[in-house]
């Protein structure tokens, strides 16, 4: 293949694997950098409504990821305040049918494992193990990217770079160096359970939500229901960049120990033996989506709190436009490429920005309390499942 049909991807996480398949399936060939050594688990649990699953399952992914994902039966929403279940949105095969595309709940490390096994199999993307995303400058051709691979220096002609590389984004830091992640004052918990060591009412099919002051817990099975996950947000200082450090188990069973929580919530935090933290980050609005023949993908560029549960749908979405547009246009290096990766930009802006100030509403209507959190157990009811469900379409029936 030509070499000016070569993209390089920075970064091996779920935007950057799901981009690498988008453009070789667009007739692209495909480089990906990532700098750690091997794959690892970063998370746990996550969540994949239709508008993410349909764009897996159009690039083939349907047989490597369904027999580990879960089509929960519904997502349940409880209050510390109300000591019960307020409603819950019924989603199942149904559901599935209905948005032509099924609601999954996986682990992370099974949805990179499924990607990273299609991209192996891929012949014209090429995946770069302990490669670190270095420089680049233009070129003739598009760009010259500089990696490094312990202390081997190597330059490269590509078409394009697309920075996928997370939050704390190399590629991101090398365009706009004023840009960088905020703390929002808020620390996820992770933890995980042997579904065999609790009540058959806690591992059935369903994502759980539990909603107090200044605090909430979700709770789904992972890893073809093997495995309950647990994710706990409250508010705190520590803010410490990366994905998790250790957590000491008895802060966060202090911060549910009050009366006002239920006994499930409880039950499930105390059973933990261990839980890592991370403290969440996001991009400010406004961030660039492309200098040049450099994009930027996923939380590179707009990272987000996870209380829409979108952050891997959003760049499964970016990655799926991004092939479209570059695929699309008569490339040839330089201009038109820089092109096709404003309409790139122009296209998601308004979505992502949408999806953004959903997932930090989310977070203030679940922490709410006293007669806020009253005045939210009411309109939760008065609404019901299917409104509730319906104020989500917007999101879930998105189709490129």
């Amino acid at each position: 293949m030509a070499l000016t049909r070569t993209i390089f991807v920075a970064g091996a996480g779920i935007g950057g694997l799901t981009a690498a398949l988008s453009l070789a399936s667009k007739g692209f060939r495909v480089v990906v950098l990532e700098k750690a050594e091997r794959l690892e688990e970063a998370g746990a649990g996550l969540q994949l409504s239709p508008n993410a699953s349909r764009l897996l399952i159009d690039l083939g992914l349907r047989e490597r990821l369904q027999p580990r994902a879960i089509t929960p039966e519904a997502i349940t929403i409880s209050s510390a305040r109300a000591r019960g279940e307020l409603t819950r949105l019924p989603l199942g095969e149904a559901a599935s049918e209905r948005a032509g595309a099924p609601y999954w709940v996986i682990h992370r490390a099974d949805l990179q494992a499924g990607l990273a096994g299609a991209v192996h199999d891929h012949p014209d993307i090429e995946l770069k193990l302990g490669c670190q995303f270095e420089d680049l400058a233009p070129h003739a051709k598009g760009l010259t990217i500089v990696h490094r691979s312990g202390n081997d220096r190597r330059q490269d002609i590509g078409l394009a770079l697309v920075g996928a590389d997370g939050i704390w984004s190399t590629v991101r830091n090398h365009l706009f160096p004023d840009r960088q992640p905020q703390f929002s004052g808020l620390i996820a918990w992770r933890g995980t359970l042997d579904a065999r060591q609790l009540p058959r009412e806690y591992t059935a099919p369903r994502v759980q939500l539990w909603m107090g002051p200044n605090a909430h817990l979700v709770v789904y099975p992972i890893s073809a229901g093997k495995q309950v996950n647990l994710v706990a947000v409250l508010p705190g200082t520590w803010n410490r960049p990366g994905w998790s450090v250790p957590g000491e188990p008895n802060e966060l069973k202090e911060a549910f120990a009050s009366a006002c929580w239920a006994g499930a919530p409880r039950m499930l935090i105390g059973a933990v033996d261990s839980w890592r933290k991370w403290a969440l980050f996001t991009m400010p609005a406004g961030c660039e989506w492309h200098e040049g023949s450099v994009a930027l993908l996923g939380d590179a560029v707009h990272g987000m709190l996870p209380f829409a549960a979108q952050g891997a749908g959003m760049a499964i979405e970016d990655a799926a436009v991004l092939s479209k547009v570059l695929g699309e246009a008569p490339l040839e290096p330089g201009a038109q490429v820089a092109s096709a990766l404003r309409r790139y930009g122009r296209m998601r802006r308004a979505r992502v920005a949408r999806v953004q100030r959903v997932a930090q509403q989310q977070g203030r209507i679940y922490h709410m309390r006293g007669a806020m959190a009253l005045a939210r157990d009411l309109a939760i009811r008065a609404l019901g499942p299917q409104r509730m469900l319906a104020r989500q379409a917007w999101i879930y029936d998105w189709r490129l």
